[in-house]
């Protein structure tokens, strides 16, 4: 019998150093934790970095402009909620791409108390909700005028910029602020920039090149409340929503008298031009057709000099500049076109010439003319285009992206004073 006890604790032995055996020669040592991810590893997740947020205005804060955004600065995660109501109803709006801040789609309301509640994610799912509240500040009396240079709904030319004019000009101190609330997205994306002409009273958006056709622009200017250096404050938000329509291009050289037509690319007609004498020369550049009239009168009786005044009757009128260059029908300079310049800095057709261009351009249709004795005065028009691209972004006053752009409705009138030209 103690043969056999020792027989049985010697296979209990092998029982129990066997596994021991095994486990000191295995693939290594098996999983004791999972990781933030829910893999398996040997080793246990470190504590989760904690998601910091701070968010503004800060509470309790008063007279604050209608203009207001929800300022967010978040470390150890992202925002994923803001709610902003007043009086309980909420109010709508969208995080800005870099994430710096919420912009309602609308101007506040006027001396009302505002609620708002900020969450921020971590990558492990740590949360972390910030709450404020604040009142607006009363309507301001001194308020700047502004205009939007875009109809809903209308098409226009490639070369249409959004033109934004601002009276009186926006400090340049300003320009960043009121820049950082002009909105533009384009569909399909193309990059864009802003540009402020030197006396602050116009700033103009494009493309490096001419907008693609069938391009779609939504645009809006959140100037509404917006607090600027000279105790002023912007007066409403401008939106618009349009489209951009097939390529028609204007080219005229002085030195063949000519105007060449493009459509899409594609020559389809040459006429015959006079453009403005010496005296009276017509500026060379790349405007773009601002205004139509199909029948208007040019009257000059301003002009300091006597040999310049004249009252007549114009046909199929099309905008250049501010400073009152047109293309339209010259029926008394016929016989000059395509030969010598006589006109105040017009570009003259003959009638048949003039129905025909009137009846196929659009508003925001680029006019190339050269070689002639003046330079385009940058601001006098939608003079967007007649400079490179890196010319054009200095004129931005924020840094200008080269990416596509998601950056309001009736458009502001002509400036007073203009007198035209024939």
């Amino acid at each position: 019998m103690a043969n056999v006890r020792r027989a049985w604790a010697m296979i209990a032995a092998l029982v129990v150093v066997a596994p021991m055996a095994l486990a000191g020669c295995g693939e290594g040592e098996k999983p004791r934790f999972v990781n933030a991810t829910g893999q398996p590893t040997t080793s246990p997740t470190p504590p989760a970095e904690p998601v910091v947020l701070a968010i503004t205005p800060a509470t309790g804060a008063a007279k604050q402009p209608v203009s207001t955004e929800i300022g967010t600065t978040v470390t150890g995660g992202k925002i994923t909620d803001v709610t902003l109501t007043t009086g309980g109803t909420k109010v709508p709006g969208s995080l800005r791409e870099d994430g710096t801040s919420w912009v309602p789609d609308g101007p506040l309301k006027y001396a009302k108390q505002y609620e708002a509640t900020v969450t921020a994610t971590g990558p492990s799912g740590q949360v972390e909700t910030k709450t404020t509240s604040f009142t607006t500040m009363a309507k301001p009396r001194s308020q700047i005028g502004s205009g939007l240079y875009l109809f809903d709904d209308k098409v226009y030319g490639v070369a249409m910029p959004v033109v934004v004019e601002f009276s009186p000009g926006i400090p340049k101190k300003d320009r960043a602020a009121v820049q950082r609330r002009m909105f533009v997205r384009t569909d399909p994306p193309q990059p864009g920039a802003w540009h402020w002409v030197a006396n602050g009273t116009q700033a103009f958006y494009r493309a490096p090149k001419f907008w693609q056709p069938e391009t779609k622009l939504t645009v809006r200017i959140g100037l509404e409340g917006i607090p600027l250096s000279n105790g002023k404050y912007g007066n409403v938000d401008r939106k618009a929503s349009t489209r951009i329509g097939d390529s028609f291009e204007m080219k005229v050289d002085n030195s063949t008298k000519q105007m060449t037509v493009f459509e899409n690319g594609k020559l389809v007609r040459t006429m015959p031009v006079s453009l403005g004498k010496r005296a009276t020369p017509s500026s060379s550049g790349t405007m773009v057709v601002m205004e139509k009239k199909e029948t208007t009168v040019f009257d000059t009786r301003d002009d300091p000099n006597p040999a310049n005044r004249y009252v007549t009757d114009i046909d199929f009128a099309q905008r250049l500049t501010w400073g009152g260059e047109f293309i339209h029908a010259a029926p008394w300079s016929v016989e000059q076109q395509g030969r010598t310049n006589v006109s105040h800095g017009c570009v003259n057709l003959s009638t048949p010439n003039a129905r025909w261009l009137f009846e196929r351009t659009k508003i925001g249709d680029p006019v190339t003319v050269k070689g002639t004795e003046r330079r385009l005065e940058n601001g006098n028009g939608w003079t967007a285009w007649d400079m490179s691209w890196d010319e054009f972004v200095k004129g931005s006053a924020l840094p200008v992206s080269t990416a596509p752009a998601a950056t309001g409705s009736a458009p502001a009138s002509p400036s007073a004073g203009v007198t035209p030209s024939s």
